[in-house]
């Protein structure tokens, strides 16, 4: 599926690919663990718990905003090494000549958790594509247009599932309306894990 730059690529990580991605996960999570960030200005808590992998991670709170750092808000440590199988899926996708340097992990698991629209624009370089990766329960995502109150369509996203976001829609309004619990038999305590790939500098 394509529409404007966004491409759906179903299936794309077999069951065998996606079981070494959770393994892998689960050593950068002893070393990064899982936490809640905050909006801006209110102090209010996400619905999902994030971390990262790579040079970069991705973090927000009341009094700093939406950024990127080189560690973890938390420990203080420096964030994980990204997986090798990460850099070769980003490549043969993407074709882009520069790496990711970040790969931001988010979990949704809990009481309804979701992710409301909004715009992969932190990064300085706007020329490298996004690539988001779903492992486990199926997600209502929701995809729209380059501005807040543009149509959307809801589209299902399933464990293997990968999707890139460039030229056109780099800048598109996107969101996870919910998660299909129990659709998946991929993780043992249930949820579902996105992994986004993204090139922060130019």
């Amino acid at each position: 599926m394509h529409i404007n730059g966004f491409y759906i690529h179903p299936g794309y990580l077999d069951r065998n690919t996606q079981e070494e991605l959770v393994g892998c996960l689960r050593q950068i999570v002893q070393k990064a663990p899982f936490f809640r960030p905050e909006m801006p200005r209110t102090g209010k808590p996400f619905s999902v718990e994030m971390t990262s992998a790579g040079p970069l991670g991705w973090v927000s709170d009341k009094h700093n905003g939406y950024r990127y750092q080189n560690s973890h808000p938390v420990t203080g440590n420096p964030w994980p090494a990204m997986p090798e199988v990460l850099l070769s899926l980003w490549f043969d996708l993407t074709g882009y000549h520069r790496p990711p340097e970040c790969c931001l992990i988010n979990l949704y698991r809990g009481e309804k958790p979701k992710m409301g629209l909004h715009r992969d624009k932190d990064e300085h370089d706007m020329e490298a594509p996004v690539v988001s990766i779903s492992l486990g329960d199926t997600a209502v995502f929701r995809m729209g247009g380059f501005n807040r109150g543009d149509p959307t369509r809801s589209i299902k996203l399933t464990s293997g599932d990968v999707v890139t976001f460039g030229g056109a829609a780099r800048l598109s309004y996107h969101g996870i309306d919910r998660i299909i619990a129990n659709s998946s038999t991929l993780l043992s305590q249930g949820g579902r894990i996105n992994l986004t790939l993204r090139r922060v500098n130019l």
